[in-house]
């Protein structure tokens, strides 16, 4: 494994943007992993030097008030949470770096997942920094860009002859068959995966130090959304919080169940038939014919009274463009289908002055 001093290993993942760490924090970085791989020390120190290099790398990310968007939409304190200050430049790092954490706690040597791209890189260069072994399952049909990150940070890509949802079973049967770590969405690992979202909802509070009136979510599986509301029911409960938000989901057209189970006024998500799901490069983080936690995400959006709604290609393009031009943000198009509701929202009966927070996934 090359130094990530030498080369600047780590840190271009966020589209070519230079790290900002000191070369002090570099040697730091370098340093916990180097001591992670070695398994000659304590399990105990290895995840001690895990912990410091989650708390440098990942969540703390930028959450700025759109001023701009604001005055274009009519909105009073939009605020934008930008997960795309991720190493991989997605939220998919919360939980890369939880799972592989947990996979050093329970003693594995190896780790897998499915992924479409994002999540694949994300656990990609978690593991580079752990001494794991990664194994990504990907539809063979899938042609991501992320497959540059995920072969350059030492993990071996198996292409599977499925949909993603049959990658996703294949890599569970795989994990069990051969006594790797299962990483993937749903079951035990739900969990894990909601906490980690749950920062999120942590990093809000820390800045408004209260709830906002809504919080607009991308949804696919529906973790995200499921997570950041489980951190706000937390903090509502210890009292930190004075109300729970309004969850707001957005997602690509007819190409989601938690949004057709939503606007249907179904009581739990059904999966839509694969062949009407078409892939496109603008939709794919988003669609999926089932959602692993659909019905949660559906539960919690009802719960808080919120609100599901779709959203074009040509919307999310055109959205992702506004946001570049105004606040300076690159955005995956995907990322807008919950600002995208909120401002459907808006338009049809405009919003009393309050808080709002869109979370955008995603960098291009």
């Amino acid at each position: 494994m090359e130094s990530i001093i030498d080369d600047g290993y780590g840190f271009n993942l966020r589209d070519g943007a230079s790290s900002s760490l000191t070369n002090e924090q570099l040697r730091s970085l370098e340093c916990n992993r180097k001591f992670v791989s070695d398994k000659s020390n304590s399990l105990q120190d290895r995840l001690e030097n895990f912990e410091n290099i989650i708390d440098s790398e990942v969540g703390d990310t930028s959450f700025i008030r759109s001023r701009n968007l604001e005055r274009e939409k009519g909105i009073r304190q939009l605020y934008l949470k930008f997960e795309g200050g991720n190493p991989s430049g997605t939220q998919k790092d919360r939980i890369a770096f939880a799972h592989v954490y947990d996979a050093l706690r329970l003693g594995y040597n190896s780790i897998c997942a499915a992924t479409c791209g994002n999540y694949g890189a994300a656990l990609s260069f978690a593991c580079s920094l752990s001494g794991l072994n990664c194994i990504i399952h990907m539809p063979k049909s899938y042609h991501s860009k992320r497959i540059h990150d995920i072969d350059k940070f030492g993990s071996e890509i198996k292409y599977v002859e499925s949909d993603y949802e049959g990658t996703l079973e294949y890599s569970k049967s795989f994990a069990l068959a051969n006594h790797v770590y299962d990483a993937n969405p749903g079951g035990v690992n739900t969990d894990i995966q909601l906490k980690a979202y749950g920062m999120i909802a942590y990093e809000i509070y820390d800045v408004l130090r209260d709830a906002p009136k809504a919080i607009a979510v991308p949804v696919s599986n529906g973790t995200t959304l499921a997570g950041i509301y489980r951190g706000f029911l937390s903090l509502y409960r210890k009292g930190k919080t004075s109300r729970m938000p309004n969850f707001i989901a957005g997602s690509s057209h007819r190409k989601n169940p938690i949004i057709r189970a939503f606007l249907e006024k179904s009581k739990k998500c059904y999966d839509l038939k694969p062949s009407d799901i078409r892939e496109t490069e603008i939709n794919e983080p988003l669609i999926n014919w089932h959602s692993v936690d659909g019905d949660l995400s559906l539960d919690y959006i009802r719960k808080s009274n919120g609100y599901a709604g779709y959203s074009s290609d040509k919307t999310m393009l055109s959205t992702a463009r506004l946001i570049k031009e105004l606040e300076g943000l690159s955005v995956l198009p995907a990322a807008t289908a919950g600002l995208i509701a909120l401002f459907k929202i808006h338009k049809d009966i405009p919003m009393n002055n309050d808080r709002y927070v869109a979370i955008l996934t995603g960098r291009r």
